[in-house]
């Protein structure tokens, strides 16, 4: 019971962490207006923030979080705090954007919270990290509709500020109840192993990074797809809702499947076995809810986009079981690294996806359309290639 109170803690975090910083969004008038900026210069904290999300997963292999895991936390969501209380008082726009950089770094929780779950389960690992990653989700669905009566109620500075002390909030709630532990890198033994020297870490992290590319693309042109079709702001924003629930639905959910077929061979193999069928399964049913969505948006069919959403949102099955990849199949010396190294090759999508998608976009709706279709695809053939190759626990011959 006391692990998975703090699976339920972990999720809190999660949600606080993410959930505020949608105020960036819900803000954005009085923050244009503050700043006396374009709506072009605005969406430069978006790119810094995304860019934060894919070079957080480079302090993974510093020592940064190297030792107690509640400090380690608490530094992770302090990237995202403490610039949440500093960006009302920033000077210039420029210093706003360098602290929204800084709040991507939140994202390293994702790979502490799998070494936390490593320590606790194995067959369960799926869904105890499915009900954790469902947090980021429930973040922007909460995070979205409280912003929006924060800043009638206290401004948009003092709402900033609210959400800073919330977060720590939880912080301070999370660190009283769960138990810590030493995240120890070894310098002996298989703890020498470079992660990257693995040809299936490139692919295993490569996995992921199809379904990243549409998550972190679909929301942001869908807006703009629906605002073209003459959408209001409110069908807009409850397709958006809808997809994060729809994400955090599926996250749960495929993450219990996940636990169902781990504990039929909760071996390393057996393990991997079940995690590539997880992925698998949830990209295909991605897939036809993109071929779905896609014909109902070109068709501006409102009801059926809405509707396809549900769907869509299976690509975030995808996460629990990626993961939990690393404890499975790397070493217990080397696997939090390995953590952050498939972070760092999957979020990659996060930097170039939304630019390729925006640019085949120009040339025509159905040509983006059909690249976002085309990455379940890719994600499942991926797969298909990792599952057959040797894992690092094997070749070095250790158990996971």
């Amino acid at each position: 019971m006391e692990r998975w109170k703090a699976v339920i803690l972990d999720t809190l975090v999660m949600t606080a962490g993410f959930g505020t910083l949608s105020m960036m969004g819900v803000a954005k008038p009085d923050i244009i207006s503050h700043f006396g900026i374009s709506a072009e210069a605005y969406d430069l904290q978006h790119i810094a923030y995304v860019f934060g999300l894919f070079v957080a997963f480079l302090l993974g292999h510093t020592k940064l979080y190297e030792g107690s895991f509640k400090r380690s936390v608490a530094i992770a969501l302090s990237f995202a705090a403490i610039p949440q209380a500093l960006i009302p008082y920033m000077p210039n726009w420029y210093g706003v954007v360098f602290l929204r950089f800084i709040q991507g770094f939140v994202v390293s929780l994702v790979p502490l919270f799998s070494t936390q779950i490593a320590n606790f389960f194995v067959a369960e690992r799926p869904f105890a990290k499915g009900i954790i990653l469902s947090g980021i989700f429930w973040g922007g669905v909460f995070g979205s509709m409280s912003a929006k009566y924060a800043v009638q109620a206290l401004g948009w500075k003092g709402a900033f500020l609210m959400t800073t002390l919330i977060m720590y909030a939880v912080l301070l709630l999370w660190w009283l109840i769960v138990s810590d532990f030493e995240i120890i890198h070894k310098e002996e033994g298989t703890a020498k192993v470079s992660v990257w020297k693995f040809k299936f870490t490139w692919l295993l992290g490569f996995t992921f990074f199809p379904a990243l590319w549409v998550i972190f693309t679909i929301i942001g042109f869908s807006a703009s797809l629906g605002y073209q079709m003459g959408w209001g702001k409110d069908q807009v924003a409850t397709l958006s809702t809808s997809l994060n629930i729809s994400k955090a639905l599926w996250s749960i959910g495929m993450g219990y499947v996940g636990y169902l077929l781990s504990r039929k061979n909760p071996s390393a193999r057996g393990l991997f076995k079940a995690i590539v069928q997880v992925m698998i399964a949830s990209y295909a049913i991605a897939f036809i809810g993109l071929l779905i969505y896609s014909k109902a948006i070109l068709a501006g069919n409102y009801t059926l986009t809405l509707a396809s959403v549900v769907l869509i949102g299976a690509l975030q099955g995808t996460g629990p079981a990626f993961w939990t990849s690393a404890p499975a199949t790397y070493p217990k010396s080397i696997y939090p690294r390995a953590s952050f190294a498939l972070g760092l090759i999957s979020n990659s999508a996060n930097t170039v996806a939304p630019s390729i998608t925006e640019i085949l976009a120009r040339q025509s709706d159905a040509l983006a359309l059909g690249e976002l279709a085309l990455m379940p695809l890719i994600g499942i053939l991926t797969l298909l290639a990792v599952s057959r190759m040797k894992m690092p626990v094997e070749e070095l011959g250790h158990g996971a």
